[in-house]
């Protein structure tokens, strides 16, 4: 990774009076103009760093223009003039642009969309802000009413506000665009190995005896949970008239909560982080626990209960606000904060309060050494730097649901991408066991799973209070995200540091496939795995959900069933309620953890499980963090005619003793092991349902293996019908109907008959649910 400077060298700044250009690098150039003559060298809420490196640019200047080329863009400007669209204009060198390649100053550019600043009150659809890139292969950031930091981080009103205004010519190097906007605007912080584990969160009233109840009742369902979030009520709520609303609050409610620490220190025993929702918009008044000190301290008048004033813009405030009132909560055992800001965006000093509490709390713990987290809402541009986002009271609607996978995809665009959303829904709407199953799938493979209901009594997400099918699959998922920790912390720590989103839209890596763009719920989840979560009820007449599906080129398969699709096309694609669509590209390897339920929060597994997938060779490194130490488990596999091995190395310093290695090659005919080297043979199976052969391997000599085997091929023809069968089975269609599509199938007839058959059904999804099975026979 290049070095990151603040401001880059003079050689990549043109200057004149009134004006400054800056070259960020070739694609990303900087916009300034200033009626008084002073730019801003400082930092920015939007930037950190302008010096990413040497940039080629060719300069003509005449007396009154100036023209700026690099290999990406040519900028013509009338000098000394203020921007305008009459006299700044930027032509873009890509063949792909809006009826012309040029970009006047000022003209807004339809994007490929952003995010917002919080899901509150919305059901369904709502309007994304704009991000840095588009098909158009340009787009603009304007950054002239930020705040800036001084050296210490602490934030100030700029005192000279002028034009600021970044444009970016990327082209449909989207990634390249999203990593170079985090060398500029700073890369997201390493999330706790804890945070993307599984979340229970409530707003409801607790007990200390209830909650650790609940607790104890998940860990005997066998369902793991990271991580525990404690909704306002835990604080006093039911305050005296002349003190206002009960919704801010830091002194906890006796009553429900006796002893604190003792209550905080049972779920550090249980494996929880713990997190508090904060509102604090009221400050702190004359009821609250820490007052007196805060009093003191500012110097208010206690006679008349004079109140702490929120203003975190007041240094004396904010030290109030961190040293008196959360240092001594975070003592008793609070891991994190839930800001909880519902207040709007104004202020005194006219900068945004939410950004304030996201920066300041975020910056409170990094600078005291703890594993800064904060849980609030989107402020704008740079928010990424201070996760996690929480996306808002979403409503229990399938419309909602459907919003959220491309909430959660088009925020990558701007850098966003560790949202948390209240899964399962978190108030209004109706029961309905399959949308919260469906939500419930969407959690565990969106980047923060964090369960959440309202004090409804009857909206809770427990799985045991719904029927056994729900219950069992809603335990499978849970299981699932805890089982996917290694896959996950290792997406984590490439966001962090190559800025590699987590999850991204499939027009990142298929630009030119019109296809990438048209499916908006349809993402990749890290560098394996491609997911279209079903967001609407499953059909009448087929049972099942669907959705339509862009397979890129390739061959992928689905990671529950082994099935194989064959790529470059555009399909609908079906599954039972208790069933997601989650496929793995060929070759894919991933990183499981073998017992998910048996793994202590925040420890490592002792055994790994990878799948893999035949088709391509592939390497894959898993990253493990423990006690400041790293470790980079390196899967190779390599499959080509002369020789077929898979590699497996790993380092003892922090890696659980014995640790076991179990490989499942998918979606295969039987795989033969010809040789282990440095490891031990304990187990082996083939499943003939699932075309997978399993191996376990136990390490020896520092885990450095190597398993050579012959037979890691993909199955001939796939065998549809038991599939058949139980689609044709469940289907709400007459029985004469379904025997003869039984029987007409079973004559192995050729699939232009069987096309022609099934294309005059007039029962039209159960004609695109065989179709589907035609395709996988045939892939």
């Amino acid at each position: 990774m290049k070095k990151e400077a603040l401001m880059p060298g003079k050689e990549q700044i043109i200057q004149g009076k009134y004006y400054r250009f800056t070259l960020i690098t070739e694609k990303l150039i900087r916009m300034e103009y200033s009626q008084t003559g002073y730019f801003e060298d400082r930092a920015t809420q939007l930037v950190k760093h302008r010096g990413l490196g040497e940039v080629e640019y060719e300069l003509k200047e005449t007396e009154h223009t100036l023209e700026i080329t690099t290999r990406t863009f040519h900028l013509k400007y009338i000098k000394e003039k203020e921007f305008s669209p009459r006299n700044l204009h930027i032509d873009v060198r890509y063949n792909y642009s809006n009826y012309t390649n040029r970009w006047y100053y000022g003209q807004s550019v339809d994007t490929l969309k952003g995010t917002l600043r919080t899901l509150d009150r919305v059901d369904g659809h709502a309007k994304l802000e704009e991000s840095i890139i588009s098909e158009f292969g340009y787009a603009a950031l304007n950054d002239s009413k930020s705040f800036i930091f001084d050296e210490k981080e602490v934030i100030g009103v700029k005192d000279n506000p002028h034009t600021d205004v970044y444009f970016f010519a990327y082209g449909r190097n989207y990634l390249e665009a999203i990593q170079d906007f985090y060398r500029l605007s700073g890369f997201p912080p390493l999330l706790p190995r804890y945070a993307l584990g599984n979340w229970w969160s409530r707003y409801w009233k607790y007990t200390e005896e209830s909650y650790l109840k609940l607790i104890d009742r998940f860990e005997a369902e066998k369902i793991p949970l990271s991580v525990s979030v404690i909704d306002m009520e835990w604080h006093k709520t039911d305050v005296p008239s002349r003190y206002g609303s009960g919704w801010t609050g830091y002194s906890w409610n006796r009553d429900f909560f006796p002893d604190p620490k003792r209550f905080l220190s049972n779920l550090h025993e249980r494996g929880l982080a713990v997190t508090l929702n904060v509102h604090p918009a009221d400050g702190i008044r004359a009821f609250e626990d820490p007052y007196e000190t805060v009093a003191r301290r500012l110097d208010l008048n206690q006679v008349i209960e004079e109140p702490a004033q929120f203003d975190l813009m007041d240094a004396d405030f904010r030290a109030a606000y961190f040293e008196d009132v959360h240092h001594p909560l975070e003592e008793e055992g609070i891991d994190f904060w839930w800001i909880d800001w519902q207040q709007g965006e104004y202020s005194s000093s006219d900068i945004d309060p939410l950004w304030l509490l996201n920066h300041y709390h975020f910056h409170d713990l990094k600078d005291r050494g703890e594993k800064a987290l904060i849980l609030s809402r989107y402020a704008g541009p740079g928010s990424h730097r201070y996760p996690i986002g929480f996306s808002g009271d979403s409503m229990i609607t399938w419309d909602s649901l459907n919003f959220q996978p491309y909430l959660t995809s088009t925020s990558s665009n701007i850098g966003y991408t560790w949202w948390s959303h209240d899964i399962g829904g978190h108030y209004r709407g109706y029961k309905d066991e399959e949308l919260v199953q469906r939500w419930f799938q969407f959690g565990v493979f969106s980047p923060i799973n964090r369960l959440h209901s309202s004090n409804s009594a009857f909206s809770s997400k427990e799985p045991w209070n719904y029927s056994d099918p729900v219950k069992a699959n809603m335990t499978k998922f849970l299981r699932l995200r805890h089982a996917l920790l290694p896959y996950l912390y290792t997406a984590n720590v490439l966001t962090h540091e190559k800025g590699i989103p987590l999850v991204q839209p499939v027009y990142y890596h298929y630009p030119f496939e019109q296809q990438s763009y048209d499916i908006k719920n349809e993402y990749f989840f890290g560098s394996e795995l491609l997911v279209l979560p079903i967001t609407s009820k499953k059909d009448d007449e087929t049972l099942y959900g669907s959705d339509v599906i862009f397979f890129p080129e390739g061959y992928w398969f689905d990671i529950f069933s082994n099935r194989r699709y064959k790529g470059n096309a555009k399909l609908q694609i079906f599954r039972k309620p208790e069933d997601m669509p989650v496929f793995a590209k060929e070759g894919a390897i991933i990183p499981l953890d073998a017992r998910p339920t048996e793994t202590v929060n925040g420890e490592l597994p002792e055994e790994i499980e990878w799948l893999v997938y035949p088709g391509k060779s592939n390497g894959y490194s898993m990253v493990e963090d423990q006690n400041g130490f790293r470790m980079n488990s390196d899967f190779s596999m390599n499959i080509n005619e002369q020789s077929i091995c898979m590699n497996i190395f790993g380092d003892r310093q922090i890696m659980p003793k014995g640790r076991r290695h179990t490989i499942h090659f998918n979606a295969s005919e039987p795989v033969t092991i010809l040789h282990i080297k440095n490891g031990k043979l304990i187990n082996k199976t083939y499943s003939k349902e699932l075309n997978r052969t399993s191996i376990t391997v136990e390490c020896r000599l520092n885990c450095n293996l190597e398993i050579f085997f012959e037979g890691f091929s993909a199955v001939g023809e796939q065998d549809i019908n038991q599939e058949l069968f139980e689609r044709l089975n469940i289907a709400q269609v007459g029985y004469f109907l379904k025997d003869h599509l039984y029987e007409e199938f079973n004559k192995d007839l050729e699939e232009y008959s069987l096309l022609a058959m099934i294309n005059e059904l007039e029962e039209e999804n159960l004609s695109r649910s065989l179709f589907e099975l035609l395709y996988i026979k045939n892939s």
